[in-house]
């Protein structure tokens, strides 16, 4: 079967960019590697099978050593939420991330190349940059480092002051410190969750680098693009793939600030300021390296202003010479004159330009990582609004009592 003529331009593209579809930028490594042969990852870059088994074997696996060493009453309080929201849900939402942005940094490539924002001088200095990604993002001594950190990040737990008691070695504390199920999860499983989130955090930092080597390159920025960013609007696109690692980070907090309000230490009344603290460290991490282009697309409005009110100067001075300065010389009709049209197109462009965002945050996706900051946290107002209670309300407003 021959491949459709949209296939073979968007493999052009790709190819034209040094990115083929099969070899994702942001993708790769030792880990998602050995995802691979085990037959995990898929398709490239789907690594979702690679986190649901990863995660769910190690909860397995606590939850037999749970069993045997008789603790299992305390794994499943509320003050050790926190294990299973790690495991269960941190874990499998770090590699959906995974696989939503590999693809997604594919089609941005393509999209810059195919409608040349990145013009075909400048890119050869593209091609130069995505092999210096990929083989970045391919390298084993990142994640080694990675490893490290997490290691690190276990013999130093007692003094980093994290929420939650299940955010260090043990998960309930003395219940089950010196057990199975607590060496098991203080070693093994929270190395393996620092070892995820560290990876994503050399993520961000591999894409904030490929973002300012692209900022460098000689661009063809259209401060008239419909997209209001001169044609770089896909890459909200792009960070709007982020947010489920925003929501796994947001759990994971969520779950630390539960299981200190069940255990008596933090008033209900410290989640309000927790959250906004933690939306704005979010904002900065998933939406700041967006400014990074800030300059840029700032320099392509006010060039296109300069221009674009030169030209509509020039064009009014001659509408008016025309139409309204009287003339002695009969004139053609008004009614069904272009000239009008062509005044109103010039008006126009100079609007959209206005318009322009320089920083390019557009309102949806600040709506998408507020909500993938928040939406996790929705649990904690059970402390206040038990569900008994509201079941109880709802069924009183229900049958009118």
């Amino acid at each position: 079967m021959h491949a459709s003529t949209d296939d073979l331009v968007r493999r052009h593209a790709a190819t034209a960019a040094g990115a083929p579809a099969d070899e994702p930028v942001l993708a790769g490594g030792p880990l998602q590697r050995l995802g691979r042969r085990l037959g995990l990852v898929r398709d490239g870059s789907n690594s979702v099978p690679l986190g649901l088994v990863l995660g769910g074997s190690l909860w397995l696996v606590l939850l037999l050593f749970s069993w045997i060493d008789g603790v299992h009453d305390s794994l499943f309080s509320l003050s050790a939420i926190g294990v299973h929201v790690r495991l269960l849900v941190a874990l499998p939402l770090l590699f959906v991330a995974e696989t939503l942005v590999a693809p997604c940094v594919a089609t941005f490539i393509e999209t810059v190349v195919r409608s040349e924002v990145v013009p075909p001088r400048a890119q050869p200095a593209l091609r130069a940059d995505l092999a210096s990604t990929r083989r970045l993002a391919s390298s084993w001594w990142p994640e080694l480092l990675c490893l490290l950190g997490a290691l690190a990040m276990l013999l130093a737990g007692s003094h980093l002051h994290l929420r939650g008691s299940s955010a260090t070695l043990g998960a309930e504390g003395a219940s089950v410190s010196g057990t199975l199920a607590g060496l098991w999860y203080g070693i093994i499983c929270l190395t393996v969750v620092r070892f995820a989130l560290l990876r994503w955090l050399w993520r961000m930092l591999l894409w904030c680098r490929f973002l300012w080597r692209l900022s460098r390159l000689d661009l063809h920025l259209v401060p008239t693009h419909p997209d209001r960013q001169a044609g770089l609007g896909y890459l909200q696109v792009v960070h709007s793939q982020f947010m489920p690692v925003v929501a796994a980070i947001s759990a994971i907090q969520a779950a630390g600030l539960a299981e200190e309000i069940a255990r008596g230490t933090t008033p209900l009344e410290a989640v309000g300021p927790a959250i906004v603290l933690l939306a704005a460290v979010m904002a900065g991490l998933f939406l700041g390296p967006l400014l990074i282009l800030a300059p840029r697309l700032r320099a392509a409005r006010l060039a296109g202003l300069e221009s674009y009110m030169e030209l509509g100067s020039a064009y009014v001075n001659a509408f008016e010479t025309k139409w309204i300065v009287p003339a002695a010389a009969p004139r053609e009709p008004l009614l069904g004159s272009a000239d009008l049209q062509s005044l109103a197109d010039v008006q126009s462009s100079v609007g959209m330009i206005d318009e322009m965002r320089w920083i390019p945050v557009g309102l949806r996706l600040a709506i998408f990582e507020l909500a993938a900051t928040l939406v996790p946290m929705t649990p904690l107002l059970l402390f206040k609004y038990p569900i008994a209670e509201l079941a109880d309300k709802l069924v009183g407003r229900l049958v009118g009592s």
